[in-house]
């Protein structure tokens, strides 16, 4: 499911329209969409109605097209014409003719007959503007968006669907006119809008649903289509990477996460990343921790295997790397940095770890994840990101990436996509930054957006879990990339579930989520 510009949307649906998909036919495939997600989502409301509010563009016409295709559903309708379209409308015409009921909004200056029909249905497809607005809205529009705002205040049974957006939604920016129509559900056409997952956007969006507008149909596919690597993932995309498991299996076949963790401030993060590895599904996990770690987890964690490390103080000795790079022979995925600290020792240790003053010539690391402070100690070694294996996994938060490349942390968050991108290409590793709306950008282009915003998630801890869950996957044998998305999106699903199960975010903790993370795999 891909995640577009508006300018890139608009391309595909020219080149489309070249091809021989016609804007016609696009429209009505989209309306046909959007009325069947309607009448699944509320067919128990059919005989109370769905009134349209149809604006002058493609919305418009796509939402003429669903009332027609919701008539023959069953469904009684009524389309209130917003900005005017002409009297000989072929899609008017036609939704006259099967029955429907049309009223213009210049011939209800008060909005008086918009007012009583809202006691009579209880739908509203909010179809007035459509992707390609600019902010602000003229007065006109405002104006009736703000009077309809008021209106459906005094309704408390209203549903409202969205058209491929909000009306008042800038789908590029993310930014949201004060008189936006909040939806309770959008179906958006084609492609996800990069601004519907952005802030404040995304507070007015409710569930997000995604119908095609026919582009599957041609061959050959629109070159501008193929060329968009942003996507969204779904369950079934993530269940397609993950490993199967086989009959004959045993531990080997599923490779050794080894879990380089913790110091004694932060004792949980070890435990939490190696449970998740286990939980997602590797064969062994071996937790290298400081040896006061040891005597306090080992107990606790009777499936894992143990590699007690010297400390200084409560945390990873500076002289502790050869001990790990003599242990790696069957590792098949490492994972280094939760609940490090930010010691000089345990700087010292990174650095060795790494080889970047080459104590040992032939060291080879497997393919690694690196989270929390390890990515803090990471900016003492110059040109770090050369001495990493090959596509390694870099998990940081808005804060850890600010310490990574100097951008502050408002300008990450207001530039979430392009920063993710810039610097996994000129690291040449794959950056999962973390947060609301998880950006997941490989060396390679390719980019994913997680489509969850959640306060389950906002605890100490959560990023623990889902490094141990990629490094889970990477010792399997999947790809960096589709790792890091994949194990972004369980982790995102286990916190939904989590949340869902507990009744309110503010009590889910960090160790919750691996039930979560359970009842999704479950489910998959």
């Amino acid at each position: 499911m891909k995640l577009v510009t508006v300018e890139e949307m608009i391309a595909v649906e020219r080149e489309a329209n070249a091809l021989g998909l016609t804007y016609e036919r696009m429209m009505e495939n989209a309306g046909h969409g959007l009325a069947h997600v309607v009448h699944q989502e509320y067919q128990h409301l059919t005989e109370q109605g769905v009134i349209g509010l149809v604006g002058s563009g493609n919305n418009g016409g796509d939402t003429l097209v669903a009332l027609e295709h919701l008539i023959r559903l069953g469904w009684k309708t009524a389309a209130y014409i917003v900005r005017s379209r002409p009297d000989d409308d072929p899609l008017i015409v036609r939704f006259k003719k099967t029955g429907g009921k049309l009223y213009w909004a210049n011939d209800d200056p008060e909005l008086h007959k918009l007012r009583k029909l809202l006691e009579e249905y209880r739908l509203v497809l909010d179809g007035i503007l459509g992707t390609g607005i600019h902010l602000p809205l003229k007065p006109e529009l405002a104006s009736f968006l703000q009077k309809f705002k008021d209106i459906l205040s005094a309704y408390q049974n209203v549903h409202v669907i969205a058209v491929d957006c909000p009306s008042g939604v800038d789908c590029e920016s993310g930014h949201v006119a004060q008189e936006c129509i909040v939806a309770e559900l959008t179906v958006t056409m084609a492609a996800y809008k990069q601004g519907l997952l952005m802030f404040p956007a995304y507070n007015y969006v409710g569930k997000l649903r995604l119908v095609g507008i026919g582009l599957e149909e041609l061959v050959p596919v629109p070159l501008e289509w193929q060329m968009i690597q942003r996507f969204v993932p779904d369950m079934r995309w993530a269940v397609s990477v993950l490993p199967s498991r086989p009959l004959d299996a045993h531990k080997g076949s599923f490779g050794t996460a080894l879990i380089v963790a913790g110091s004694v401030s932060y004792t949980g993060a070890a435990w939490l990343a190696g449970q998740a590895a286990y939980r997602v599904g590797a064969g062994l996990v071996t937790m290298a921790v400081p040896q006061p770690l040891y005597s306090v987890l080992a107990g606790n964690f009777p499936e894992a295997t143990w590699l007690p490390l010297p400390e200084e103080r409560g945390a990873i000795s500076g002289g502790a790397a050869p001990l790990i790079h003599n242990n790696l022979q069957r590792v098949t995925a490492m994972l280094v940095g939760p609940g490090f600290g930010l010691q000089d020792s345990t700087a010292r240790f990174l650095s060795h770890l790494v080889n970047y003053e080459g104590l040992k010539s032939e060291v080879y690391l497997p393919p690694l994840v690196i989270d929390a402070d390890g990515l803090k100690l990471l900016t003492n070694i110059p040109d770090w990101h050369k001495y990493l294996p090959a596509s390694s996994v870099l998990t940081p938060h808005p804060g850890e990436m600010s310490v990574l490349t100097g951008y502050s942390v408002a300008e990450i968050q207001q530039n979430r996509l392009r920063i993710a991108e810039e610097f996994a290409h000129r690291w040449g590793h794959i950056v999962v930054l973390k947060g609301a709306f998880t950006v997941i950008a490989s060396p390679e282009s390719s980019t994913a957006v997680i489509p969850v915003a959640s306060p389950a998630l906002a605890r100490a801890g959560t990023g623990d879990v889902l490094a141990g869950i990629i490094v889970g996957l990477r010792a399997q044998g999947v790809e960096a990339f589709d790792a890091a998305v994949a194990g972004a999106y369980i982790h995102a699903m286990a916190g939904l579930a989590v949340d869902e199960s507990i009744g309110n975010p503010a009590a889910v903790m960090a160790g919750d989520l691996l039930n979560g993370l359970v009842q999704v795999l479950k489910r998959s």
